[in-house]
């Protein structure tokens, strides 16, 4: 019995003795793909067989990295994103948004605070709801109804992702009636230089008169290529993007049925159309490349978390944008129910086009004066002065009838007009920061030479904040000359032809904005002062749409109020803008508009983190534009104004892990006050429908 008791104690011996011993990992946190060595403690500093080579001993740490598994989880903070906006001053950079805030407004007509009015779907011609007016000078074509659908330099978001990160996007509804599919891709080739991707995709049917028929299809591809390099010093950026847009939208002239939510409608894809095929298409690309390269002393600055800010002395930067983009308006058939005013080419068949290409150079020097500080920026002084130039080439065409050499009738684009020009724009702007609680910024932009000679945008802006209770005043102005667009003052299509002469359109306006974020409270007011405003108007009742000016001024005053409130897991959103006009029937925009949004936050199935709630859209009544097929405006036709009604919407949005989905009931009251309702004359919107999208994201 003792002979065994002693084996069994030598064995709990050894086992003892193994139990221990340990291994070490040293590795740093911060990189996750750091390669990590074990340290034996086993070993006495006696070794046994061949003595390994540093490079063998390195080989085989390899070799057991890549037999282990990788415990590392990579998530969204191993991503930052920034765009050119903010990398005009130094290197800012953001953490990824993940949230589910405003997932559900998946649609760039439908966002709260920027609502729009359009033909029906996403996809079709639109128009701000709310007055929003443009702040550009220069020349310009003056089409704007399929920009929301448009991918453009400013839009292009940067990276630096030290996993490849990968995002998609999908929105669909009940009977494949409209489909949003968007991938974004970025990934870094090494620290410094980060490379990505963007592919969008939107298609739609409608809900009338479609069936085989493809020209009523919305048909949108958007892609882009673009990389941002930062040199190890960071005195050196380079942002480049490369662009494509082919853009299609159906215009269908509004359906023969005016009254189809009074008297109703057995088949709706069987309701016929005014103009069963014809569209409009815009294709296009960009490509945009800016240089920055910071010059003699760089300061720094502690932002709060321990990590210092690149803040620049002296800056030079450069950039190159060149556009080619061909606006098309195509249409087949006669035109049997009179949407046209007129034809000056073709009875039967449109080609009309309109190519338009820009080469933007842009030169400019910043120059700062800071107070040596080590916890933020005070006494800041900046100075920046720069010179654009805009070469612009654009042509006409339209499709005609002509001879040809053996006095055969044929169809051939005719080019009705041509021109090639530059304008040079003096740019310059002043900022003064106080502290991080005051600063004072000016802007100037003049062009001193070329077509559009004497356009001018001055604006200002004052910041005062408290402290974190206490919240901030922005006080703000600008005042605005610009030339009249193209398709105002020359204009040559198979339907509408210009030729005018108007005075620059001018604005003055003058601005206060306070923002609390501690209590969720923004507050602003505007006022307006337009001289000389161009628009598009028609005679009593009449479908001669033809632009024209005011010879006078129009006010406009402009309250806006946003707000959020929570009360344990309730949450309530709510932007309020009240416009008031002395020119009520020509700016045709609604006195009120609200959005309000009620959600219950709570985790289901203890994994689903979810909101549960309403959101509801209302605005006044007030005289509803129409549009002009052709011609691509809205304009002020016949004086119908349409009873207005809240439009709800139900959903439950939610996050697990890396994806985030919501499903919603679109239009859910449909049937509760009315059967539908209008935004455009004659043209009906979406009926309730049931909307799921959903949004993966990868990191590996």
């Amino acid at each position: 019995m003792l002979y065994k008791l002693k084996y069994i104690l030598l064995l709990l011996i050894c086992v003892c003795t193994q139990a221990a011993f340990a291994q070490i990992q040293r590795g740093n946190d911060n990189y996750p793909r750091q390669s990590q060595q074990r340290i034996n403690l086993r070993d006495t500093g006696r070794t046994s067989g061949k003595k390994l080579t540093d490079d063998q001993m390195l080989d085989s740490l390899r070799k057991k990295q890549d037999r282990k598994k990788d415990s590392v989880v990579f998530n969204s903070k191993f991503i930052r994103v920034t765009n050119e906006r903010l990398l005009r001053d130094s290197t800012v950079l953001l953490p990824l948004d993940t949230g589910i805030y405003n997932f559900e407004n998946y649609s760039p007509l439908l966002q709260p605070r920027s609502p729009k009015i359009s033909l029906g779907n996403t996809g079709l011609p639109a128009r701000s709801l709310l007055f929003e007016p443009s702040r550009t000078i220069g020349f310009e074509p003056g089409l704007h109804e399929l920009d929301p659908y448009m991918l453009k330099p400013e839009n292009i978001n940067y990276y630096r992702a030290r996993v490849a990160y990968t995002q998609l996007y999908l929105v669909g509804y009940t009977g494949v009636k409209e489909q949003i599919f968007k991938i974004t891709h970025a990934q870094n080739v090494n620290p410094q230089l980060n490379f990505g991707f963007n592919l969008n995709f939107i298609g739609s049917r409608g809900y009338y008169s479609n069936s085989g028929v493809l020209s009523q299809n919305v048909s949108d591809v958007n892609a882009a290529v673009f990389t941002w390099y930062e040199s190890k010093s960071k005195r050196y950026n380079l942002l480049t993007n490369l662009i494509y847009n082919n853009v299609k939208a159906p215009v269908t002239g509004s359906i023969l049925n005016d009254s189809i939510f009074v008297t109703g409608s057995l088949s709706k894809p069987s309701e016929q159309v005014r103009l069963p095929a014809s569209y409009e298409n815009w294709k296009g690309g960009s490509f945009y490349l800016k240089q920055s390269y910071y010059l003699g002393h760089i300061d720094s600055a502690s932002n709060g978390t321990g990590k210092a800010t690149i803040l620049p002395t002296q800056r030079l930067s450069y950039t190159l944008k060149y556009e080619a983009t061909k606006y098309e308006y195509l249409q087949n058939g006669y035109d049997t129910y009179n949407v046209f005013p007129d034809y000056y080419y073709s009875a039967n068949r449109s080609r009309d086009s309109l190519s338009v290409t820009h080469l933007q150079n842009d030169f400019s020097y910043s120059f700062y004066l800071r107070s040596k500080s080590e916890k933020a920026v005070k006494n800041e002084l900046k100075l920046d002065v720069g010179l654009t130039q805009d070469i612009y080439t654009y042509g006409q065409f339209v499709s005609d009838t002509t001879l040809d050499q053996y006095g055969s009738r044929v169809v051939r684009p005719l080019k009705v007009q041509h021109n090639s020009f530059q304008d040079l724009t003096v740019k310059g702007r002043i900022s003064y920061k106080l502290s991080d609680r005051a600063a004072l910024e000016g802007n100037v932009q003049q062009i001193v030479q070329g077509r559009d000679f004497g356009d001018f945008l001055y604006d200002a802006k004052l910041t005062l904040a408290g402290n974190d209770k206490a919240g901030k005043i922005i006080l703000g102005g600008y005042t605005q000359s610009s030339t009249p667009p193209l398709v105002y003052t020359s204009w040559n299509s198979n339907h509408f032809i210009f030729n005018n002469k108007f005075s620059n359109q001018k604005t003055n306006s003058v601005s206060f904005n306070y923002v609390n974020m501690p209590l969720k409270l923004d507050l602003k007011a505007e006022y307006f002062l337009i001289t000389d405003y161009l628009y598009f108007t028609a005679q009593d009742n009449g479908i001669d749409a033809h632009p024209a000016q005011i010879n006078g001024s129009i006010n406009m005053i402009k309250l806006s109020v946003g707000k959020s409130i929570a009360w344990r897991r309730w949450h309530f959103d709510d932007y309020f803008v009240y416009q008031k006009t002395d020119y009520q029937s020509t700016l045709r925009t609604p006195q009120f508009y609200n959005y309000a949004s009620v959600y219950y936050k709570a985790l289901l199935f203890n994994v689903l983190y979810s909101n549960i709630g309403m959101d509801v859209r209302y605005n006044s009544s007030y005289v509803a534009p129409s549009y002009a097929p052709g011609l691509g405006q809205f304009y002020n036709g016949a004086n119908v104004s349409f009873s207005s009604y809240p439009v709800a919407t139900i959903f439950i949005k939610a996050t697990l892990q890396r994806t985030n989905l919501f499903i919603m009931y679109d239009y859910a009251n449909q049937g509760l006050f009315s059967k539908g309702y209008y935004t455009v004359n004659r043209y009906p919107q979406q009926d309730a429908a049931l909307k799921i999208g959903i949004s993966w994201a990868f990191y590996n």
